[in-house]
């Protein structure tokens, strides 16, 4: 609703005004949005009044406008009505504030007011924590902009397809909770999509736990693949392992990123490994190695070989995992490396 052709208008003079006596960087709003400055209306006082009057001073108010500049283009009601949307999830004023100045743009999205509300009450009902649906709203808003059927559509259709696959009704909400908390862009995806790939995977012969075991590990990013890009992944895994079908399973089980990711991923992260000098065989034997990016795998080589832990000849598992894993297994060979020497006429100190 608001026009961005910005050659023949000049800039609204009681809006700069206005943003001026709030101490706003005007430059940033011109580089960022200048087409807000040449709005005929704007509620600039009245934003920064409700922003105050939630417990936002002066140095956020400015923060929050210079970040999000349309902020000032909504009408008082349309803030004030999203003030009680988030009120819904948020324990208090001070912790809402905290998130808009984080991510504006999340709160002053106010077209979807009436899906937003229905989507927070059905994630409620659904069980969701208050402080995971707050993380939805800032980091996955698209997602209340659905009609909440459609969410409720997605989630009967995982629901179905967990009983089906033999997962039990006991832990089904469990199971549906973890995976939005890990991965609330499912519900971009449609009944069909998830669909779809489920029976990928069962024409590619993997058994119905095995898919249960697929999705826990996919932490719901299956959803978001299709059969063709899941079919050239698997065929280039396959050819480069030079392995049979049963034994391509298997890899897929242990690495599932080599569903997930697609080809040119694949290759050049595979290359990465080879220019290290590692073989096909070590990566056949620790896939897993595949899920870390060619920059990542430099570096963790590099601190490994500075402790002259050679990785050519050794296993690929002190690479793995996440950068917290990396950091034990790196001081338990640094610790090693560091140990005395064994001294025959020293009394033993048996720890192990």
């Amino acid at each position: 609703s608001y026009t961005t052709d910005t050659k023949s208008r000049e800039e609204n003079k009681k809006t700069l005004e206005n943003l001026y006596s709030l101490s706003v960087d005007i430059t940033k709003i011109r580089r960022l949005k200048e087409w807000v400055l040449l709005q005929d209306v704007a509620y600039v006082k009245e934003i920064a009044g409700i922003l105050q009057e939630m417990g936002a001073d002066e140095t956020t108010v400015a923060n929050i406008i210079e970040r999000c500049p349309e902020a000032i283009l909504h009408t008082p009601a349309e803030i004030n009505s999203q003030r009680a949307l988030w009120q819904l999830v948020c324990q208090n004023e001070k912790q809402m504030i905290k998130l808009i100045e984080q991510f504006p743009e999340s709160f002053f999205t106010t077209e979807y007011q009436q899906n937003q509300k229905a989507n927070i009450l059905f994630f409620q009902e659904l069980g969701l924590k208050n402080n995971i649906i707050t993380r939805f709203l800032t980091s996955a808003p698209s997602i209340f902009y659905n009609p909440v059927e459609k969410n409720k559509n997605v989630i009967e259709t995982l629901q179905r397809n967990y009983l089906n696959l033999g997962g039990s009704e006991a832990n089904m909400k469990i199971w549906i909770l973890k995976l939005l908390s890990q991965n609330p862009f499912i519900l971009l995806n449609t009944s069909t999509a998830i669909q779809d790939n489920l029976e990928f995977l069962r024409k590619n012969e993997f058994t119905d736990q095995e898919v249960l075991q697929l999705l826990s590990k996919l932490k719901g990013f299956i959803f978001q693949l299709n059969s063709t890009t899941m079919q050239k992944s698997m065929l280039f895994s396959k050819n480069i392992f030079k392995c049979s079908d049963q034994e391509l399973k298997q890899l897929v089980l242990k690495c599932p990123a080599l569903l997930y990711y697609s080809v040119p991923v694949l290759e050049e992260r595979l290359e990465g490994l080879l220019k290290e000098g590692i073989s096909i065989a070590q990566i056949r034997e620790t896939p897993m190695v595949l899920e870390l990016t060619t920059q990542i795998v430099q570096y963790r080589i590099k601190k490994l070989s500075a402790l002259g832990y050679d990785i050519k000849s050794g296993n690929l598992e002190s690479l793995n995992g996440t950068k917290k894993d990396f950091e034990v297994t790196y001081g338990k060979i640094q610790s090693k490396k560091e140990r005395p020497i064994f001294n025959p006429v020293a009394p033993l100190h048996i720890e192990d």
